[in-house]
């Protein structure tokens, strides 16, 4: 008996032995990356239109799960077609000179009941700052349906240059919202 035993636990410490990586997901159409915010005190909201994520996720295995999520800052839109125009020009997001914004989580934290928080680093216009989206889970088989939100101080990433430094005609607190439908990659 003792001798099954060691030659479990030896088993257990043989190549292959350990725990599979976690899952590859890819995001299905209709999932969406949205920024509500307020310009004289008026509410407008938006998305952006050209992003993906490299989503490697697991519940049962955190510590090795990670996500990578790249946004197309020209693809910006709130249909006004002003603000349209000006959200990829220099005094915002500098397309020209930073056209992706990056989020990569490595660390994530298990709430209970589905709910989870993504720690990791979003870089905007070349500055990198910590961040903590807290988002909800659900998972059926091969499919999952995620949702998180997070407030962000544009002025931390020098979005608004100029006159739009200040949050006396943009405020500075803009809600960003993840809404993300995602099939287990074959």
């Amino acid at each position: 008996m003792r001798r099954l035993a060691f030659l479990a636990a030896l088993a257990a410490f043989a190549p292959g032995a350990a725990l599979a990586a976690p899952a590859h997901w890819t995001v299905d159409p209709g999932s969406k990356i949205a920024f509500a915010g307020k310009m004289n005190d008026d509410s407008f909201t938006g998305g952006f239109s050209r992003w993906s994520a490299d989503i490697a996720f697991d519940p049962k295995q955190l510590s090795a799960s990670r996500v990578t999520v790249t946004i197309d800052v020209a693809s910006a839109s709130t249909g006004d077609a002003d603000r349209d125009q000006a959200i990829p020009g220099a005094d915002w997001f500098a397309a020209h000179q930073f056209p992706k914004a990056t989020f990569t989580a490595t660390q994530f934290k298990d709430l209970g009941g589905g709910r989870y928080e993504a720690i990791g680093d979003l870089a905007i216009r070349g500055v990198h700052r910590p961040v903590t989206l807290p988002f909800t889970l659900a998972i059926a088989g091969d499919k999952a349906r995620m949702t998180g939100a997070v407030t962000l101080n544009r002025t931390a990433f020098g979005i608004g240059q100029g006159k739009w430094r200040t949050g006396d005609v943009v405020a500075t607190s803009v809600a960003v919202a993840v809404q993300v439908q995602a099939h287990k990659a074959p």
